[in-house]
């Protein structure tokens, strides 16, 4: 008997998400071109779309699907063969067949050769009567399973718009990383002209050079370190795209001034209609239970019919003569299974089984769906607020920046007191430009986990 399920996880869904009010404006119905302005970024997705070799693979997976559905259909009708064929038999004298054949005569005064050949022709039909609809199951089962690789096709294109997206942001902070990194270098070596000249006044020791030139030949280092991570990101992003290294079109200049999007997450219960892993794990579920279905009446007697007809003769010259020649059969059978039953059982548990993962990859893709958007949604406001305060920071180390280089051109300054600034002024920038990716970023996540992109 097959296993009862129940889908808690579906049925107790909450009507909103948590801190958020209800209202069923969707940002995961909205077309990405319309989500994405950016017409390099644009143009980058378009590309992915076209050549993304993953969603070539998913592309065959559906065609995989297809031809299991027109399979299981072909099982419904009958399987109708041209059948032509020749031998030779020769059976022994003392048997019942010898003896007849040698008492007897094929025309008048020609007795039946010894050799004797056959030769004939026709057409065989079979067909398993669907008396149970075990066949129309397992036909609705695999066509479950195909709907199902369409959906995941859907999905593959959500995750690949967002992965383009997020990666292109990631290449914007790291070239504006780079830039402040290069005004960082340059403040750094007006610094170190300083320190040289005050040492020649003897207002400042070789210690103090050494540590500007120091800092400058770290700062060096992460400028190799950050092209490095530039050439490996644009390279992640031309293999999304499916094609050789090459320079990725973009404008960084504008990349601290986006604005993100304004996200409307629905209700929860939208998600089972939105999003393509969702809708797949469903139609899983579904093709495991009508599996299960299936296997259940493999315990049903099956009635199969056997049809041929054609020409059939020892000699082909005998096989034009009508209707001495004219062959045929009709068998029908109904056979079910009576003892040894275990290898059906087996299959029968074995989809049982499948029928209850089915149902808990379900509840996890739903579940996981919610509590995603839940989390992002609370990142959105927290990120924010943070990147509210570091810009606040940014503003004040910059002007920190300023006053200590002219107390230390006036030598009313260490240099320690200098690096500390250009130091922590550095980190912060440095932190404000990946607060702004993670905000793009997680709103590029949230539109991905409300099931955006594939529409």
């Amino acid at each position: 008997m097959a296993t009862k399920i129940q889908d808690r996880v579906k049925e107790t869904i909450p009507q909103n998400f948590e801190n958020q009010t209800a209202s069923e404006n969707n940002s995961g119905i909205t077309p990405w071109k319309e989500f994405f302005t950016d017409p390099n970024l644009v143009n980058l997705i378009d590309e992915a779309l076209k050549n993304n070799q993953e969603l070539m693979i998913t592309l065959q997976q559906i065609e995989i699907a297809k031809s299991d559905v027109m399979y299981k259909n072909g099982k419904l009708s009958p399987t109708v063969a041209a059948k032509l064929g020749a031998g030779i038999e020769k059976v022994g004298r003392y048997t019942s067949t010898g003896a007849g054949d040698a008492s007897t005569e094929i025309t008048d005064g020609k007795e039946v050769p010894e050799n004797l050949g056959n030769f004939e022709g026709g057409l065989v039909a079979n067909w398993e009567v669907d008396i149970w609809h075990k066949l129309r199951t397992e036909k609705q089962a695999a066509v479950a399973h195909y709907l199902s690789t369409v959906e995941g096709k859907n999905f593959v294109l959500s995750s690949l718009i967002a992965e383009v997206a997020d990666n292109y942001y990631e290449l914007l902070s790291l070239d504006n990383q780079l830039d402040i990194i290069h005004q960082y270098m340059d403040l750094q070596k007006k610094a170190l002209e300083v320190a040289k000249i005050q040492k020649q006044a003897m207002a400042a020791t070789e210690l103090a050079v050494k540590k500007f030139e120091a800092e400058l030949a770290k700062s060096n280092a992460t400028e190799y370190d950050l092209k490095q991570q530039i050439t490996e990101k644009e390279n992640q992003i031309n293999a999304l795209l499916g094609r050789y290294p090459q320079t990725i079109v973009r404008t960084k200049e504008s990349f601290m001034s986006i604005v993100p999007q304004t996200v409307y997450t629905g209700i929860p219960s939208q998600l089972l209609a939105n999003r393509p892993d969702i809708k797949q794990a469903e139609l899983e579920l579904q093709s495991a239970k009508l599996d299960v279905e299936a296997a259940r009446k493999e315990f049903y007697p099956s009635l199969e019919i056997n049809a041929a007809l054609g020409l059939e003769a020892f000699n082909p010259s005998y096989l034009v003569k009508m209707p001495e020649s004219i062959a045929y059969s009709l068998v029908g059978e109904l056979a079910g299974p009576l003892i040894n039953k275990s290898a059906i059982q087996a299959q029968f548990k074995s989809a049982d089984a499948r029928q209850i993962q089915a149902l808990y990859e379900y509840d996890k893709t739903i579940l996981s769906a919610y509590l995603d958007i839940t989390n992002q949604m609370s990142a959105i406001k927290n990120l924010d607020k943070y990147y509210e305060m570091k810009s606040q920071e940014v503003q004040a180390l910059d002007q920190g920046i300023d006053i200590a280089n002219q107390l230390f051109r006036n030598m009313r300054a260490d240099y320690l007191e200098v690096l500390m600034n250009q130091r922590d002024a550095l980190d912060a920038k440095m932190e404000l430009i990946e607060a702004k990716e993670r905000q793009l970023s997680t709103v590029v996540n949230i539109y991905k986990s409300l099931g955006g992109g594939w529409k």
